[in-house]
């Protein structure tokens, strides 16, 4: 077996590292990340000035940073998921409302409606691999 099978194949990357409290942990990130991102969005809504939202900006930011580390870590195949590709496409989103700033409440609106999409969708599509064409690991939950 050369390099790229191993490296594409669906054997080495399918079982997750475990880790003590993964659930917990993962789902503490998880919650933390829809607070944040909740009062960040509220405030772009309502107008608050950004001075005020940056806390919620750096919450957001830290708790989605380390819900993604922890992804990675688990299983460096949750990088070419679309629950992966769906997450990097929400980052670029929000990064455009430094760009577009005027449609900040817009863009801000799609990245929570990809995300929640994203989250509740059937595990075929979550789990589908864009390298393998498949979906690999839907027994994952949690």
């Amino acid at each position: 077996m050369g390099v790229w099978e191993k490296l594409t194949g669906a054997e080495a990357w399918e079982k997750p590292r475990a880790i003590l409290g993964a659930r917990l942990l993962r789902t503490t990130l998880r919650t933390a990340h829809l607070m944040t991102m909740a009062i960040l969005y509220g405030g772009h809504v309502y107008g608050i000035s950004a001075d005020r939202l940056l806390p919620a900006l750096v919450g957001t930011l830290a708790s989605g940073a380390a819900f993604i580390a922890l992804e990675v870590y688990r299983t460096p195949l949750w990088l070419v998921q679309m629950r992966g590709l769906l997450s990097f496409t929400k980052i670029l989103i929000v990064a455009a409302c430094v760009v577009w700033w005027d449609v900040r409440v817009w863009l801000l609106t799609l990245a929570l409606v990809i995300g929640s999409v994203g989250s509740h969708m059937p595990g075929k599509y979550r789990y589908y691999s864009v390298i393998h064409g498949r979906a690999i690991g839907e027994q994952e939950s949690g």
